[in-house]
């Protein structure tokens, strides 16, 4: 399967260490890089505006480089980054949500009440996350069910840390 909401067709460097980037599946999307350039020390050489003005796609689409083979961020992190920036929900924390609850996607589909194709959808960023996909993800992790029935309340503060001790 292609994957060509990931892969760039262009990129072109802002001012403030800002981005608009082109997928091949025809979104543009702006990221804002400040805070990674400022809380990532490997990443502190594009607080130079020549060198960010550099910004170019890298191998296949799949980056953004301005030091080839040094300096480069990919295209999957960096749209993950903008959709969240946008006030989407990045298909970045359905992956930890797996790994994170150690639910097969099977499981994981079946508690969402969602097919499991759909589940690799969101997953691998194909479609966007709907806002009740993600707090049923919330609400899987904070009642933590055991087999196929559904809890009827949710736990109080001292119940939810009594689970989680």
């Amino acid at each position: 399967m292609s994957k060509d909401h990931f892969q760039l067709t262009a990129v072109e460097a802002l001012s403030e260490n800002r981005l608009r980037l082109t997928y091949a599946d025809g979104r543009t999307f702006e990221v804002d890089l400040r805070e990674w350039i400022d809380t990532t020390e490997a990443l502190h050489a594009l607080k130079n505006a020549t060198l960010f003005a550099h910004a170019r796609i890298g191998f296949a689409g799949r980056s953004v480089d301005w030091i080839e083979d040094v300096l480069d961020l990919g295209a999957d992190n960096l749209r993950n980054l903008a959709i969240e920036q946008a006030g989407g929900i990045g298909h970045e924390r359905i992956w930890n949500w797996l790994a994170e609850t150690g639910l097969t996607l099977e499981q994981a589909a079946e508690a969402l009440g969602i097919s499991r194709r759909m589940l690799i959808y969101y997953r691998d960023g194909e479609k966007p996350i709907p806002r009740a996909i993600w707090l049923a993800c919330l609400g899987w992790e904070t009642v933590r069910p055991t087999g196929r029935s559904l809890p009827t309340h949710i736990p109080t503060a001292r119940e939810y840390a009594a689970l989680h001790a």
